[in-house]
């Protein structure tokens, strides 16, 4: 890959790792937002600390690396901050969100929770019964799994695990007065929220919890017999798991895969979290301990590790703290339990989750796996769930006779261990598994069906945004297209020929490969309406993904910003392009939408002169993406297809002005808003309801409203009505012999 140098002075690209910060700033927005009930605001929180976990873990410890080691920085460079710059600012946003974050807990969020019925006490504030039961259970249950480990010259300091939550405390001997450190681990296995008895049938919706830190901290006396605990505070660490894996010299992948991850545990300290109460010389005694400054400490008011609070939101009841359940619908192609051989053959079929059910696509390989028609299943898999029926149907069709391929990504950042397992399942059940190309992840979603019908061999190809994961389904909107074109089929097996031997094809029908072409084809489309714009022909862009880093592309953007193309990027996190610069991305508009599914699906609307092009794809525009890993844009050719892409589902998420955020030149964002007169649109209870009423499905000729964005000098930009036809039509399913209706998924 050649060095590409940015066409725009430093000052005309955000920095990537600051605009991810800004993106996590928004999932504490909807923590903070009045409108979402109690329990959902809870959940934003903890995500907000999940995410920055992973955020540590993986790029600051990156960055630190960099600086520390003198490594020259790879990923940076447009933007003008090298590492110390970026940790810098990175340490000043960081300190200030999580800031914010407990005061809201502790003004907003915790207090209202206890109103309704969920109380976190103190143990000074328990009832003797109360009080009773916590000490029966320390003595029961969590005494026996306790380690004391002593600090002095013949105990050096612990390793402490990764993300641990552990109790650090100054002991004094009894009878020497002699002062010592020693560390308790707060157990993993156990449950971090200790719910109190006395919810009844009297009081179904009251629970009153304490902290298992808090449990362990009341009795550490009975862990130090003949010392006297002095003081004691909580901490945590987050330490590199960034894995460096030398495929070109691992004679096995898994092997390899799993020895690093047992290496996992032994990275780097890049974090100490610790509450803001404790002492302030076990703060100086960590620091030590971990090779830690004080810009990577971080005081808080408590509790440390606000993940643990997710298990309120798991739990059962509250249901007027939580929001409305949004059930899938069957897709409408698939509703009559119709063959989904027989379906696929007639038609192309888009299905949109979670609106739609994942059923589907669980059918599609289930019924695959025992169809005595079906002679092979080729399927790649990034991340899946546990207990996968897709797994097990996989599975059961090796057992079955067929030959059966499972393309299974090792290399899934945080997912390693799982995909070891499914690997060395699918191999005990008689499934080819193969791990992809060296140097680069398969991140592309594909499975392919050959069946043999009365016509010859078939094939029956699904393409999708997301993975093949039945319970992320359920939380993350995600495209995926089912085809029986010869041409999607031919390039899907040749792209299996590419992951699985030694393929040199550089010519694809339908799909666009990475790291092959796919950066150049981006390009190339965009610069295709670069040139509509410039011959007075109709010019538009929209773009839906995850991330915009790729600096050639945003490059192109930028020039055909400036030769009049309209272009609309909603873009949940990453955004290293400014919107609204002068003379330069005026006509550029950049959304976010952070709610309750996560916007993962990726999209791609090219206007190309009044004849639409529109491609779906696993890519966000990264360079991770155009160049470390195999991945597939694909086209929605289907008319009835495209027009409900363009129709109805871009139209509906552009019109968002409940949960939409719309960034500012400076690369902040600012909450979208209803104009004078406007109705409210919450795009994802819209889609929720297309999808209920999805028996209409839209075609050319249906008169429909679509948003357009118009800008006026100074980059501004205001939304207009535009008019399109369509015409609708009610689809109803062929009647099938078998009957059988594919499962739904809940949300």
């Amino acid at each position: 890959m050649a060095s590409y140098q940015p066409a725009f002075p430093p000052d005309h690209y955000l920095n990537r790792e600051l605009s991810w910060l800004e993106f996590n700033a928004r999932v504490l927005e909807e923590a903070a937002d009045p409108t979402n009930p109690l329990l959902e605001r809870l959940k934003f929180a903890a995500i907000f600390s999940s995410n920055l976990d992973e955020f540590f873990e993986v790029r600051v410890a990156g960055l630190q690396q960099q600086l520390y080691a003198g490594i020259e920085p790879q990923d940076y460079g447009a933007d003008g901050l090298g590492p110390m710059d970026q940790l810098s600012r990175i340490e000043t946003r960081v300190h200030a969100l999580v800031a914010a974050q407990h005061r809201l807990l502790d003004s907003e969020v915790m207090p209202g929770l206890a109103a309704a019925g969920i109380q976190r006490v103190s143990l000074d504030q328990l009832e003797p019964a109360e009080r009773e039961y916590v000490d029966r259970l320390f003595a029961r249950e969590i005494y026996p799994v306790l380690t004391p480990l002593a600090i002095d010259p013949g105990h050096p300091f612990p390793h402490v695990h990764n993300k641990s939550l552990n109790i650090v405390l100054l002991v004094e001997n009894t009878e020497s007065g002699q002062q010592l450190y020693a560390v308790v681990q707060v157990p993993a296995l156990l449950d971090r929220v200790v719910a109190l008895p006395g919810a009844g049938a009297d009081a179904p919706e009251r629970l009153r919890f304490v902290l298992l830190e808090e449990v362990i901290a009341a009795h550490l006396g009975d862990l130090f017999g003949g010392f006297r605990v002095l003081a004691h505070t909580v901490f945590r660490v987050t330490r590199n798991t960034d894995l460096v894996i030398n495929e070109d010299e691992a004679e096995d992948l898994l092997q390899t895969i799993e020895e690093t991850l047992r290496q996992r545990i032994l990275g780097e300290a890049v974090r100490l979290e610790i509450l803001a109460s404790g002492d302030a010389r076990f703060a100086q005694v960590l620091m030590g301990a971990l090779d830690l400054r004080e810009r990577d400490v971080y005081r808080v008011g408590g509790p440390v590790d606000l993940t643990a609070l997710m298990a309120l939101h798991r739990g059962e009841g509250f249901r007027a703290l939580r929001d409305d359940a949004l059930l899938p619908r069957p897709s409408p192609a698939f509703a009559s339990g119709e063959n989904p051989f027989d379906v696929i053959r007639n038609q192309d079929v888009l299905v949109h989750h979670p609106y739609e059910s994942f059923g589907a696509v669980v059918d599609f390989i289930d019924r695959a796996a025992d169809d005595p028609q079906v002679l092979a299943i080729k399927q790649t898999l990034y991340r899946t769930s546990g207990a996968s029926p897709i797994i097990s149907a996989l599975a059961r069709a090796a057992q079955n006779g067929k030959q059966v391929t499972a393309l299974v990504e090792l290399k899934a950042r945080f997912d390693e261990e799982n995909n070891i397992v499914w690997a060395r399942e699918l191999e005990q059940a008689g499934v080819h598994v193969v791990y992809g190309i060296v140097g680069l992840k398969t991140h592309c979603k594909a499975a392919l069906v050959v069946r043999r019908e009365k016509s010859g061999l078939r094939r029956y190809v699904h393409l999708a945004t997301g993975n093949y994961n039945p319970t992320t389904a359920r939380i993350y909107t995600d495209l995926g297209l089912f085809t029986a074109n010869p041409d999607f089929g031919e390039d899907v097996s040749e792209m299996f020929n590419l992951l699985t031997g030694y393929s040199q094809r550089r010519r694809w029908r339908k799909l666009v490969v990475a790291p092959v072409a796919l950066r150049e084809r981006v390009i190339a489309l965009i610069e295709r309406e670069r040139g509509h714009a410039e011959a007075g022909k109709p010019a538009r862009i929209i773009v839906k993904m995850n991330a915009l880093v790729e600096v050639s592309v945003i490059d192109a953007l930028y020039r055909a910003s400036q030769a009049g193309v309209e272009i609309e990027l909603i873009i949940r996190g990453i955004c290293c392009l400014r919107a609204g610069l002068p003379g330069v991305s005026e006509r550029i508009r950049v959304t976010s939408i952070v709610d309750r599914f996560l916007e993962h699906s990726r999209v791609f609307y090219f206007a190309n002169a009044g004849n639409p092009e529109v491609l779906l794809g696993s890519a966000d525009w990264m360079p991770r993406n155009f160049f470390r890993r195999i991945e597939v844009m694909f086209p929605v050719e289907d008319a009835q297809l495209k027009a409900r892409v363009c129709e109805a589902i871009l139209p509906t998420i552009l019109s968002d002005n409940v949960k939409a955020r719309v960034q500012n030149p400076d690369g902040s964002y600012r909450r979208a808003a209803p104009a004078e007169g406007q109705p409210a649109v919450r795009s994802q209870v819209a889609l929720h309801s297309q999808a209920r009423g999805s028996a209409q499905v839209i075609e050319p000729g249906r008169r429909l409203f679509v948003p357009v964005l118009r800008r006026n000098g100074n980059g501004e930009g205001r939304r207009e009505a535009r008019r399109t036809v369509a015409r609708p039509r009610t689809r109803r399913g062929a009647k099938g012999a078998s009957g059988r209706k594919p499962p739904d998924e809940g949300s």
